[in-house]
């Protein structure tokens, strides 16, 4: 009866896990393998070359600035769009005027503003890069921030925005946050909506303010719902090649300005004479960084579960 047990779990589990391994495991392991080959991607042939493209990269000045750019985005996205996302779903679900016996009320027409927020997340990554184009574009008649600030007199701080190597990043870290925060308004929304009303009354009988609430209430019980937008937020900054190859000036530019590793490998496997093998090695680079965020996120966010 025990071994018909298993049985039963492994025909289960035996579809999901050899897809898993075909599909997701399997091109880690043949990403790797190119690595350590001088493979153009054109031709049949394929050198050994062990860890060559590994050296290479380490001693690419292009990579680095690439990764650096990949660190200033793990580091200020996903702090700015959770903060955000945890301040306007505390607003929406906790900051209203307490109506009738409620201890605690959400903002009239919490729900049409929880729509407003999430409308980013239906539009594509195309049409999201060529809004906000148009938005940060430098001609003062077209573009929408140059044309405000001219008509409030402001006509000095114009900036060529996407062209400036010093704002171009910037400028495509502000479009990362507004795409996602909406998605983060209705998870921690949904996670706030989880936790009992008798909690915040029982704090506001004790005369906590708001700020307290939100401190000692909701953010220690929305912690693994936290921890795990990091971890997803963390990825979609160490990606970010959608945006960045769509917004940016000459793929990157002006001068690196916006690079990416991302798009890095892309130009290195497909422009700069198809050099696969060390498009590949820049791939297991950033997949052992990507790791390395998530473990220490995962590890930090460790506690003993709150029931409630």
């Amino acid at each position: 009866m025990r071994h018909g047990k298993y049985r039963f779990i492994i025909g289960f589990l035996a579809v999901p896990v050899a897809l898993y391994v075909v599909l997701v495991i399997s091109p880690f392991v043949q990403d790797f393998q190119i690595s350590m080959t001088d493979w153009s991607g054109l031709t049949p042939e394929r050198n050994w070359v062990g860890f060559d493209n590994y050296q290479k990269i380490i001693h690419n000045d292009l990579f680095w600035k690439a990764l650096w750019h990949n660190v200033l985005l793990l580091l200020i996205v996903p702090v700015v769009t959770l903060a955000l996302g945890l301040f306007f779903a505390f607003m929406l679900n906790v900051g209203g005027r307490r109506r009738g016996s409620a201890s605690v009320a959400g903002v009239r027409g919490a729900g049409f503003y929880k729509i407003v927020f999430f409308f980013p997340q239906v539009l594509s990554v195309t049409v999201i890069a060529v809004l906000w184009q148009q938005i940060y574009n430098p001609d003062p008649d077209d573009g929408l921030f140059n044309s405000l600030l001219g008509k409030a007199g402001l006509g000095l701080l114009q900036q060529t925005w996407l062209g400036d190597p010093n704002l171009a990043l910037a400028c495509i870290m502000a479009v990362m946050v507004w795409a996602n925060v909406g998605f983060y308004v209705v998870l921690f929304s949904a996670g706030m909506s989880s936790i009992p009303a008798e909690i915040y009354e029982a704090a506001l009988l004790d005369g906590a303010a708001r700020g307290t609430t939100f401190f000692r209430i909701t953010l220690p019980l929305l912690r693994d719902t936290v921890a795990t937008g990091w971890v997803y937020m963390g990825i979609i900054a160490m990606d970010g090649f959608a945006l960045v190859q769509l917004m940016s000036v000459n793929n990157g530019g002006p001068n690196e300005a916006t690079d990416v590793v991302p798009l890095l490998l892309y130009k290195t496997a497909f422009r700069d004479n198809s050099q696969y093998g060390m498009a590949a090695a820049m791939g297991v680079a950033m997949l052992i960084v990507t790791l390395v965020f998530a473990v220490l996120t995962l590890r930090l966010s460790r506690r003993e579960r709150i029931e409630f």
